[in-house]
């Protein structure tokens, strides 16, 4: 029975897996076929921990596809260098049989040694160089009808000769194929996913089908929601390295290690899939030491895990220093991302992922229970989606609370507390679904809403405010919640100045204009926030590893306590992440990791009627109605509650 709740031909409750290129050749491995070094690739990596890799069938080497042309250009015929294509399922298809027969002896090679693959099938972009078939060369990629008829043919014949190979559990699109090239609409973007996806599914229904795609947006071209749609899978590429504003902070800390499991939730939530980490890593030892990458391995794979995803893979599975062909020799950054060393040498960012595997393995629990989330968190068209996003996430977190992510035309999910932060532009939000949002508050619910530059109907109505005036800033706004001890520095685009009619306020500004306020709205509460704190909270720097100095997480802490109950444990540090599972109705697994590099004795409040039944990782003292939790650096731990 498998224990993975993703990829079930998976044993392990959290997988760990690799992207593979031969340590001999790269992304050559097909051309330069030695079966005698893969086989010596699998062997180390299987008995170091890794499960599954997922592999690619480089699109020129798999289907060699060259044109020959009459006058003036005009296509004459396809063909294999000089040689028509034979009279063969293959040939017909554009297939090279000579490459699928070492697909297939390395598949037979990944089944020797226990190793499941995942097949990311248009492999025309990878690591920084295109690679596509002679005869496509010049067109538009995703958008050229006869591209798009020969990827067809290509995925169509690969997937039917290949599914009944056991070792492959998951066919994947290709590597990031929305980087093959530009389209000019979303509706591009969608028939070329739609062409590949039905031709996939067509040739096998039994398997997922994975996105392989990086960077989508709720919005644009490329969309979660088509993705989400289209495939059985999303995926994200993490690296703080690339990913806006996530490089602002050492990699050991909050920032970098909370960024893959926030990612993957942003995807997952708008895209409405499940998601993982498919490609991670550190971007080598110009960006860390070894010490530093176990550090952040570590700590975003427990903060994956206690978020309910169930796995990732590294990138990549070789260092590849000394290869001579692009794009190794032309793109510095790709030449030591591996888990081996060319040497053989075992990095210690796998190890301590393996052992990590294994430990949430031996945890006396069968899987781990969905996460308890309190809120909802609302992205609107106009705004950076990630920074936002990123922001809210950021500051549930160290507020003790946990969300999950729709965009503004999506149905809500029921919940105690929406948010709908910075608010952008003048559309608003779309009146259908603001409407159900205000019915929700209406009937009891907690709405935050804070502001960019943006626009809301009954505005009045809903925050007890009346706006005077409005005008651009000059400089950041100080802003005092409760006593000045709790003053925050916010960099904010515009300045409101509001008249109180009903609302309670909450927080200042110096001259005493609302910042935060709080008014009753049906049965509900509405909680309105002038200044744009979650973009302060991505865009800034150190924000989120420095709480003392930049507080913003107080706010979210002050409306939580107000608009979030049922939680059995309430955290004091703002760096120690919480989560909490409930079992059954007297029963809870509750797990806290240290987001940075120093061990911390943290308080943690128990809620009346609960005690400690037993802590699997870590280190906790029941001490009447708290906790004291040890957590070593970088690390969390574990830890079942029950109630009296």
């Amino acid at each position: 029975m498998s224990a993975n709740r993703l990829l079930n031909q998976l044993e392990s409750p959290f997988f760990i897996g690799c992207n593979y290129w031969a340590s001999h050749a790269g992304t050559a491995m097909w051309s330069d076929w030695r079966p005698d070094i893969v086989e010596s690739d699998l062997k180390k990596l299987a008995s170091e921990g890794i499960e599954v890799l997922r592999v690619f069938p480089l699109w020129p080497d798999f289907q060699p596809i060259e044109s020959t042309y009459r006058e003036f250009g005009n296509l004459s015929s396809y063909r294999f260098g000089e040689e028509h294509f034979p009279d063969t399922d293959a040939g017909q298809a554009g297939v090279s049989e000579v490459m699928m027969q070492r697909f297939e002896a390395f598949a037979a090679l990944s089944g020797k040694y226990g190793i499941k693959l995942i097949v990311g099938l248009i492999t025309g972009w990878m690591s920084g160089r295109l690679f596509v078939p002679p005869a496509l060369r010049g067109k538009s990629i995703i958008s050229d009808a006869d591209s798009i008829r020969w990827q067809v043919k290509f995925v169509s014949y690969f997937v039917t000769r290949m599914k009944s190979d056991a070792a492959i559990i998951a066919w994947d699109l290709g590597n990031e194929c929305n980087s093959m090239g530009k389209v000019e609409s979303r509706e591009q973007a969608y028939v070329w996913t739609a062409s590949l996806s039905g031709a996939i599914k067509r040739a096998d229904a039994s398997r997922p089908l994975i996105s392989g795609m990086h960077c989508l947006f709720p919005n644009g071209n490329w969309t979660m929601q088509d993705q989400g749609e289209l495939t059985d899978i999303l995926t994200t590429h993490p690296y703080p390295y690339w990913t806006p504003y996530m490089d602002y902070e050492p990699m050991d800390t909050m920032r970098a290690t909370l960024h893959a499991t926030a990612e993957s939730l942003f995807y997952a939530g708008i895209g409405g899939k499940p998601c993982f980490a498919e490609e991670m890593g550190t971007m080598g030892p110009m960006v860390c030491s070894d010490e530093i990458a176990v550090a952040f391995a570590r700590t975003s794979m427990l903060a994956q895990w206690a978020h309910g995803l169930h796995g990732l893979q590294w990138w990549c599975a070789n260092d590849q220093t000394k290869l001579k062909h692009a794009p190794y020799d032309e793109v510095a950054c790709e030449g030591e991302l591996g888990l081996l060393t060319e040497d053989g040498r075992v990095k210690p960012v796998l190890t301590e992922m393996a052992k990590l595997k294994q430990d949430i393995a031996a945890f006396p629990i069968k899987e781990l229970p969905p996460r308890r989330s309190e809120a909802v968190c609302i992205l609107n068209s106009d705004q950076d989606h990630w920074a936002v996003a990123y922001g809210s996430f950021m500051l549930s977190k160290q507020a003790g609370f946990d969300l999950t992510f729709r965009f503004e035309d999506q149905p809500l999910p029921d919940a105690e507390l929406y948010l709908l932060p910075c608010v952008t532009g003048v559309r608003g939000m779309p009146k259908r679904r603001w409407e159900q949002l205000l019915q929700r508050v209406q009937e009891g619910a907690s709405l935050y809403v804070s502001v960019d530059d943006g626009y809301m109907l009954q505005f009045s109505e809903l925050t007890g405010l009346s706006v005077m005036n409005r005008q651009r800033r000059t400089e950041a706004a100080q802003v005092t919640l409760g006593s000045k001890e709790d003053q925050i520095s916010v960099p904010s685009s515009f300045r409101w100045t509001f008249r109180c009619d009903r609302a309670k306020v909450l927080a200042t500004e110096e001259d005493g204009n609302p910042a935060l306020t709080r008014a009753a709205y049906g049965k509900g509460t509405v909680y309105f926030m002038s200044i744009p704190i979650e973009l302060a909270m991505t865009q800034g720097k150190e924000t989120c590893s420095k709480p003392d100095a930049n507080p913003y997480w107080k706010i979210y802490s002050a409306i939580s306590r107000e608009a979030v109950g049922g939680r059995v444990l309430s955290k004091e540090d703002p760096l120690v992440g919480l989560t909490e599972h409930p079992v059954t109705d007297g029963q809870r697994v509750a797990i806290l990791i240290n987001h940075t590099p120093e061990a911390k004795s943290t308080r943690v409040q128990l809620a009346d009627g609960w005690q400690l039944e037993d802590c699997w990782r870590g280190q906790a003292e029941d001490a009447g109605d708290h906790l004291i939790v040890r957590l070593a650096a970088n690390d969390g731990a574990v830890i079942l509650l029950t109630s009296a």
